[in-house]
Parts: structure tokens; sequence; C-alpha cells
């Protein structure tokens, strides 16, 4: 489900600009026993949603940083 779905019936409170700091894919694999790439590809998949939904609720800006060490 979209985070943006509570917002859907409510056009004038979706934001115009929404930023996103991508870190811990590493860790995220690691806490569940697979390895660090396996990680960075469950990120790429969540920004792609999130740039999709995004775009789909009429967000002008999105802003993304990824840090990766």
């Amino acid at each position: 489900m979209s985070t943006f779905a509570g917002y859907m019936n409510e056009p004038n409170k979706i934001p115009v600009h929404i930023a996103v700091i991508m870190d811990g894919n590493g860790r995220w694999a690691r806490l569940r026993g697979k390895e660090r790439y396996e990680g960075h590809l469950a990120g790429m998949d969540a920004l792609r949603e999130t740039v999709k939904n995004a775009a789909d609720y009429g967000v002008k800006y999105l802003t993304v940083y990824a840090f990766s060490t």
C-alpha cells in the first residue's frame, strides 16, 4: 500500500516537494541474513515505487540522497 494513499481524496494535502535519504540497505540485508547487494536491490525497488507513487499523486519535486560505504 502506498504511503500516499491516505491523501488520495485530499489533493490539497499532497506535498509539492518530498526529500528521501536512503541509508541502511546493507544493514537491512545483514539483519535478514542476505548479501549486501540484495539490500541495495531492495532499496532500488523501494525507490522505484516511491518515484512512481510520487508521480501518480502529483508530487512536483522529489529529491533523493543515497549513501553507500
